[in-house]
């Protein structure tokens, strides 16, 4: 955000408009906070933080340019000048996160791209907003075993932040309030619609912005019980709902957001409302 922003936090005016635009993939899209109503079917955390900022500074637009399923590459290739051209004044990006769930990848080559995308969005004068990755520590089979790339991936990100002066949100540092399963859709790959508020607020945080409305923070639904046949069950349905696909995507070469269009590929100002709809109505799982 703009210095003049930051000073004007609890207020609903300010100097000069926020342009925010979101880069990235499933992550920033929003996969994971189902929404029908809305382009791509999903909304998720971005739209929840240009929704609260356009309530704390009604000039506030916002254009996101995350697309599922983009690795690193295509991120960097398709979106940065996109993302230029709007002449952002904030920006968060999230890229890799595809990669490191691949077992072949040179995290050190993948980040000299990284610093380079992200060294055009600071000099455009963009204050930018990232993300290390997620600690896998305690989650399913595959996505534990890409704990020691990400922990590479966050040590190299950590100097590109200090070289840059970026704004980062420590997804790593949060893994065990992000744990729990409630947060998580049931692919296990992407946060629900309860994680993605959690995370809007948290983001918020680093913006130092309070947030204009409840973002539907209530205390986490109890945990139901299940037994051991139970868990079983539920990981061989996962395994052949979402793991297997995945696989065959990777053998063909294709990805899930081929057919995928940006969700918002131009600035424009949110609808929002003074409340957060549905947050009593989540189910618990």
């Amino acid at each position: 955000m703009s210095d003049a922003s930051r000073e004007g936090s609890e207020d609903r005016t300010e100097r000069d408009p926020i342009r925010y635009v979101a880069v990235g993939d499933s992550f920033t899209e929003g996969v994971g906070d189902v929404d029908p109503d809305r382009p791509n079917g999903v909304r998720g955390w971005a739209d929840r933080v240009a929704e609260q900022l356009t309530l704390r500074f009604p000039r506030t637009t916002y254009a996101n340019l995350a697309i599922r399923g983009r690795t690193m590459a295509p991120i960097l290739d398709e979106q940065i000048d996109a993302a230029l051209e709007l002449e952002p004044t904030l920006v968060s990006i999230y890229a890799g996160g595809n990669d490191i769930l691949r077992p072949s990848v040179d995290i050190d080559d993948m980040m000299v791209g990284y610093e380079d995308a992200i060294s055009r969005l600071r000099s455009s004068g963009a204050h930018v907003l990232t993300f290390t990755g997620f600690d896998a520590k305690n989650f399913y089979g595959v996505f534990k075993g890409t704990r020691g790339r990400a922990a590479i991936y966050n040590e190299l990100l950590r100097e590109i932040v200090d070289r840059h002066g970026l704004i980062l949100v420590d997804y790593w540092r949060m893994s065990k309030e992000f744990s729990d399963s409630r947060y998580w859709a049931p692919d296990r790959l992407h946060m629900n619609t309860r994680g993605h508020r959690k995370l809007a607020g948290k983001v918020l945080e680093a913006l130092e912005v309070t947030p204009a409305v409840d973002l539907g923070l209530e205390p986490l639904p109890k945990m139901r019980q299940v037994s051991r046949v139970q868990t079983t069950r539920a990981n061989v349905e996962w395994v052949r709902e979402f793991a297997l696909p995945w696989v065959g995507r990777r053998l063909r070469g294709t990805s899930s957001g081929d057919s995928m269009s940006p969700k918002y590929p131009e600035l424009q100002s949110m609808t929002v409302t003074e409340s957060e709809p549905g947050a009593a109505s989540e189910s618990g799982d």
